[in-house]
């Protein structure tokens, strides 16, 4: 049986507590990715990145839900989970986690390539960036 969750939250993101999520005794397989704060954006100014701020439509968690318990049935998961941070995150801090658990390596890993694709383009969730030099802007906008 499929067993899917996600979340959208203020509250650190911790891999431990995901791997947790998709333990399940018929899983042969975790794809797993994590998207930490970087210093720099390729497509921003030569200044450094200081912090991110996440910002989310009310709707976003229940989209996010949507959009795991979609993917994971595709590609025949047996457990799925997304979260994504909101508020401001450091260079360094875990800002979303996807993990996908199936019964062999190759579903899981694809789920979870697609997961994370689809997350970035179609969850209601933007963000801001700062630099060293005092400059801010949105991304994506």
């Amino acid at each position: 049986m499929l067993r899917t969750s996600a979340c959208v939250t203020a509250e650190t993101l911790a891999v431990d507590d995901l791997l947790r999520a998709v333990a399940d005794p018929a899983v042969g397989g975790v794809g797993m990715f994590v998207g930490l704060v970087r210093d720099h954006d390729p497509a921003g100014p030569a200044s450094t990145v200081s912090w991110l701020e996440y910002s989310a439509h009310p709707s976003a968690e229940a989209t996010l839900a949507a959009l795991v318990a979609e993917v994971a049935e595709a590609y025949d998961a047996l457990v799925a989970r997304a979260e994504h941070r909101v508020g401001r995150l450091g260079v360094g801090d875990v800002a979303v986690t996807v993990a996908v658990g199936a019964a062999h390596r190759a579903p899981a890993l694809e789920a979870c390539q697609v997961l994370i694709d689809r997350i970035k383009t179609e969850v209601p969730i933007w963000k801001r960036q700062a630099f060293d030099d005092g400059v801010t802007g949105w991304v994506g906008l």
